[in-house]
């Protein structure tokens, strides 16, 4: 005796229905372990972005917009110039103390002769007054002879006979005329405003403690150091 099936199938051997011959349902499998920092599926990288794999600047990795590291030797952070005799590698050493005050020596006693000479004929020097106008005109005559003449390739007559220069801190080169009228100003006009007297050895001593540049002020000002040539 037959049992009705609505479904229009009929029972197989046992009684059991059909459904109980399907495959058990299996259970989830967790995710394949990986790094955090895989890239998904479908992304891409926006458009010009540093890559982060093997052989990349950057190292493997590294997060976009990270700076390249820096050449071997070279660690961020290194002092300026170091190593090296002079302030910047290549450079000659910095020039001794005696030989740029006895430049500098040279050179006002130099540009004071031609003032009076200038004046000679115009001014009666047994008066205060030409003293005076002798001084004015040295220090204008000091301000255009000093600017020119480190514009040109860093040394005046009393740099070249005591064998100093004056040189770019960057790199060593020339004075450019900025620095050069800027250096030769900052030497002259606060000695037209108040006295030569009061402010050169202010000026000449901050270069005496300044480390390691031996930087005066006008030297400060122009960005400028003050090398050797022998």
């Amino acid at each position: 005796m037959s049992t009705y099936d609505p479904s229009g199938t009929e029972p197989e051997e046992g009684g059991k229905p059909p459904f109980d011959k399907q495959p058990p349902p299996q259970a989830p499998q967790a995710p394949s372990a990986g790094s955090p920092y895989d890239t998904p599926p479908g992304y891409s990288a926006p458009y010009g972005a540093p890559p982060g794999g093997a052989g990349s600047p950057y190292g493997a990795g590294a997060p976009q917009g990270s700076p390249p590291p820096p050449p071997p030797g070279q660690p961020y952070g290194a002092p300026y110039g170091a190593p090296g005799a002079g302030p910047v590698p290549g450079m000659p050493p910095l020039g001794s103390w005696p030989n740029r005050i006895l430049a500098r020596v040279i050179d006002f006693v130099m540009v004071e002769v031609v003032a009076v000479l200038v004046l000679l004929p115009f001014v009666n020097y047994g008066r205060q007054d030409g003293w005076v106008g002798a001084t004015w005109l040295g220090y204008g005559l000091y301000l255009v002879y000093e600017g020119i003449m480190l514009s040109r390739d860093g040394q005046t007559v009393g740099k070249k006979v005591m064998k100093v220069r004056v040189a770019m801190l960057i790199d060593g080169s020339s004075p450019t005329p900025g620095a050069a009228w800027t250096r030769a100003a900052t030497f002259i006009v606060p000695a037209l405003i108040c006295c030569g007297a009061l402010w050169w050895p202010i000026d000449g001593l901050f270069g005496v403690f300044d480390k390691p540049y031996r930087q005066c002020i006008h030297d400060k000002a122009a960005k400028t150091v003050v090398v050797t040539t022998a």
